[in-house]
C-alpha cells in the first residue's frame, strides 16, 4: 500500500498543513507514521478529506462530522439526520430564492430609490422579523 507524505495530501486537495494537523487534532483523520518531521497518511485520507468537505458544504460542523465516522475511518452516517439535514437545506434554498428574487427586483425596480420600493421595504422588514427570531433563540 503506498503512504502519502503530507506534502502530496496538500497538493491534491489543496488544503494547508495546518488545516490538516487541526483535523487530526480533533479526530477526523490520523497519519500512520511521519518520515522525519513530515506526517505519513494512507490513501483512504483523501476520501475521508472529501467527505469532510462534503459535511462541511452541507452545514456541518466539524465536531458533527467528527461523530460520522466510525472506528475505522469509514463514514457511518445516520440516515435519518441525513433526511432531516436534507430538509434544511430545502428550506434554506426556498429562503435564498425569495432573497435572490427580491434583490433582483429591488435592482431592477423603477422607482428613484430604494427606499420607495415597496418589495425594498418588504424585505427590510422580513430581514428585521428574521433578525428578533435569531435573537430570541439566542437568548
Amino acid at each position: 500500500m503506498k503512504i502519502l507524505d503530507i506534502a502530496e495530501i496538500v497538493r491534491q486537495t489543496g488544503l494547508p498543513p495546518s488545516t490538516l494537523r487541526y483535523y487530526e487534532e480533533l479526530g477526523l483523520i490520523e497519519p500512520v507514521g511521519r518520515h522525519g518531521l513530515r506526517r505519513q497518511y494512507e490513501p483512504d485520507t483523501l476520501m475521508q478529506l472529501a467527505l469532510i468537505s462534503l459535511g462541511k458544504a452541507a452545514g456541518y460542523s466539524l465536531e458533527e462530522i467528527a461523530g460520522m465516522f466510525g472506528g475505522n475511518g469509514e463514514p457511518a452516517l445516520s440516515r435519518p439526520d441525513l433526511h432531516a439535514r436534507a430538509d434544511r437545506l430545502e428550506q434554506q434554498i426556498r429562503e435564498l430564492t425569495a432573497l435572490k428574487n427580491a434583490i433582483r427586483h429591488v435592482a431592477e425596480c423603477p422607482a428613484p430609490s430604494h427606499m420607495q420600493c415597496p418589495t425594498f421595504q418588504r424585505l427590510i422588514r422580513l430581514a428585521a422579523k428574521r433578525q428578533a427570531r435569531q435573537g430570541a433563540r439566542r437568548a
